[in-house]
């Protein structure tokens, strides 16, 4: 897989000085029976982020998937690129939804294989350079391992560990739980939203 990205209070936010550690559970908040969805808690028990108008069993007719916080407020859409090879999505904030334009997106990832039944994904964050040209799409995160096994990290352009997926434990035994709850820890100074916003097109393309 292949991400781009461009760059954009609570804990949705960048604005923390140690790992955030949450727990995602892939249900809907709405808590109906077969209801699919993404619902995440921090670590003191509160709903953070929310999921809704998701479905995995219709994958292909998905036009718009919206990541709101744990209120319901709207923060990304997230849209898939119709006939795409790489399975790529797109995502923007709530107020360019509805913007056509290449340059309104906040980051766009793909599958950075065909060849490949496995997680890997570049990140390419838009920048605008010195000359006041159009912004370019410059390689900012990569994401390395198997998020379908919940086991993969996300890394900076320098090689630094921005974020984690891991199996859930549960009790002094260290049961694992299945995998449709799992952990994410951030490291500080990266935004949890945008975290969110990966974990749910990788979900999509795996």
């Amino acid at each position: 897989m292949q991400v781009q990205h461009t760059q954009s209070k609570r804990e949705t936010s960048k604005s923390f000085d140690n790992p955030r550690v949450f727990t995602v559970w892939q249900k809907s908040s709405m808590g109906f029976q077969g209801t699919d969805g993404f619902s995440v808690y921090g670590d003191s028990g509160q709903l953070v982020f929310r999921v809704d108008n998701y479905s995995r069993r219709q994958r292909y007719l998905t036009k718009e998937i919206v990541l709101m916080d744990g209120d319901g407020k709207p923060l990304l859409c997230l849209r898939p690129r119709i006939l795409s090879l790489h399975d790529r999505w797109n995502a923007y904030e709530v107020k360019e939804c509805g913007n056509k334009q290449p340059n309104s997106k906040l980051f766009s990832m793909k599958r950075y294989s065909l060849l490949h039944n496995f997680d890997q994904t570049e990140v390419l964050q838009r920048n605008y350079l010195a000359d006041n040209s159009k912004p370019k799409l410059m390689p900012s995160f990569r994401i390395e391992g198997c998020f379908e096994k919940r086991s993969c990290k996300i890394y900076n352009s320098r090689g630094d560990k921005v974020a984690q997926i891991s199996r859930k434990t549960t009790g002094q035994a260290s049961v694992l739980l299945g995998n449709d709850v799992f952990s994410l820890v951030i490291e500080p100074g990266f935004d949890c939203k945008l975290v969110m916003a990966f974990i749910i097109v990788m979900d999509r393309i795996s």
